[in-house]
């Protein structure tokens, strides 16, 4: 090789490695700050070996249960969840590994999801039977559920479930971008560049702060990317549930650009909000 080639090379390699330090740097710096700034506002609760995040607002019955799309967290729900404490009892929770909760030992498998639900709000003394509402991936999870605990489902609203909606506008980010941005996270470049949490300042105040701090944390995308990559697997068995047929059950479809859109928009919020509104009286009419 000549010399005026290896030169140029090698000094290529070190400004790669100096713009790597010091976006690795800027991460911990930056992270350390948000652990700080970000304590959870909601209640840790063990979960059968591990803790999950849980946090309720509001008063009344039935409580409602926030399942949140895929890569986010119960930050995702900020609008929908201060809309419908209006109305009754309603909480949104990290999944195991996502935002504030533990991972646990185990990987991340959608049959998983509805035992540690169930054991965190057993854990929590959250009155049943709920009304579990999810969005995308966790439309799919908050079907799981309902079909694996009838008796403490009182309906179901699906926001955007996979294969039902006429339009893929849940897309983005791909699953192999955010297999990939765990190590894009860990060198700053996610942060710098706001590539997964540019939508998420659609939400209230500190939910989009929250959330898109976490959109840049490698140990939150290392488990969203679990997720996506059972994503077929969760949307199969979720369509091959067995749903009571007295279970009311209920679809929403909104537009959005990418999953943190989907129920960040404040209007695709209000149109989620509504739908469970509207589910609660009803329960509530039925049980006159």
């Amino acid at each position: 090789m000549h010399p005026a080639v290896r030169r140029v090379l090698v000094i290529t390699g070190v400004v790669l490695l100096l713009f790597v330090l010091i976006g690795a740097t800027y991460q911990g710096v930056a992270t350390a700050l948000e652990r700080r700034r970000f304590p959870h506002p909601g209640r840790m609760v063990d979960a059968g070996g591990h803790q999950l995040h849980l946090y309720c607002l509001g008063q009344g019955s039935p409580t409602v249960v926030l399942e949140a799309p895929a890569t986010t967290m119960s930050s995702a729900w900020g609008w929908v969840q201060m809309d419908v404490a209006k109305l009754t009892r309603v909480c949104s929770y990290d999944r195991a590994g996502l935002g504030w909760s533990e991972a646990g030992d185990a990987p991340f498998t959608p049959q998983a999801v509805a035992p540690e639900l169930n054991a965190l709000l057993a854990a929590a003394g959250e009155p049943r039977p709920v009304v579990m509402a999810g969005a995308e991936l966790g439309a799919a999870l908050a079907t799981l559920f309902a079909a694996r605990y009838p008796n403490d489902t009182a309906a179901l609203v699906l926001v955007n479930p996979p294969g039902a909606v006429s339009r893929d506008t849940a897309s983005r980010p791909s699953a192999k971008f955010v297999a990939a941005s765990p190590w894009l996270a860990r060198a700053g470049v996610l942060r710098a560049m706001r590539t997964l949490s540019a939508t998420a300042g659609e939400l209230p105040q500190p939910a989009a702060t929250v959330l898109r701090a976490f959109l840049n944390r490698p140990d939150h995308l290392t488990r969203a990317a679990g997720e996506l990559a059972r994503w077929d697997e969760a949307v199969m068995l979720s369509q091959a549930a067995a749903l009571p047929r007295s279970m009311p059950v209920t679809q929403v479809e909104v537009e959005a650009q990418d999953r943190v859109a989907l129920i960040a928009n404040r209007r695709n919020a209000r149109d989620v909000a509504e739908a469970i509104d509207r589910a609660v009286q009803n329960v509530r009419r039925d049980r006159r």
